[in-house]
């Protein structure tokens, strides 16, 4: 019996069974033992934590983590540029830290009573090889969000990216009691 398989055939099956090992890697070589991602946190529930505002996430107990031991960038936003409100603490940290690690170069607004924070999340910044401004300021005030934008582009040369993420948190028992401020 003659296997009707042609050349084509046969390059084709070697094909697609490289790029399975390529997309792969772990059949390609020795894989690490998975881990349940559900045991990998507490699942305890933190205490209640009160701080005049603005607070300090460095204050927390425990102190979030936003990605300074664990994300792990690829270089995808390589010579981008971002400004990132809020970028001291909670999202904007995690995604001013994000930025660096995919190679972006970073500016970084906060209120001026939250440097410390934001000279902490700097120094991580810095450490990645990143250009880093930072740019205390009240969001509240129109005209020196104008300025803000005009700072953060002349600092880096441009902005690519702009992620408006400022904020503060108030905790209501229902959505009735928040204006519509």
């Amino acid at each position: 019996m003659t296997d009707p398989s042609t050349r084509r055939d046969v390059l084709k099956g070697a094909t697609l069974a490289g790029a399975t090992l390529a997309a792969v890697p772990s059949l390609a070589k020795e894989s690490r033992p998975m881990q349940d991602p559900t045991s990998n946190h507490t699942s305890d529930p933190f205490p209640e934590q009160r701080q005049e505002w603005p607070a300090l996430q460095r204050d927390m107990k425990p102190v979030p983590d936003c990605g300074e031991a664990t994300y792990r960038g690829s270089g995808r936003l390589k010579g981008r540029r971002a400004l990132v409100t809020g970028g001291d603490s909670g999202i904007g940290r995690a995604a001013a830290i994000a930025f660096a690690r995919e190679g972006a170069d970073i500016a970084i607004n906060y209120y001026p009573t939250e440097e410390p924070d934001a000279q902490d999340v700097a120094r991580l910044l810095l450490a990645e090889g990143c250009k880093v401004k930072l740019l205390p300021g009240d969001l509240t005030d129109a005209r020196f969000c104008h300025n803000l934008v005009a700072q953060a582009a002349q600092a880096l040369g441009g902005l690519d990216i702009v992620v408006n993420n400022a904020a503060y948190q108030q905790s209501k028992a229902s959505i009735d009691e928040i204006s519509e401020e």
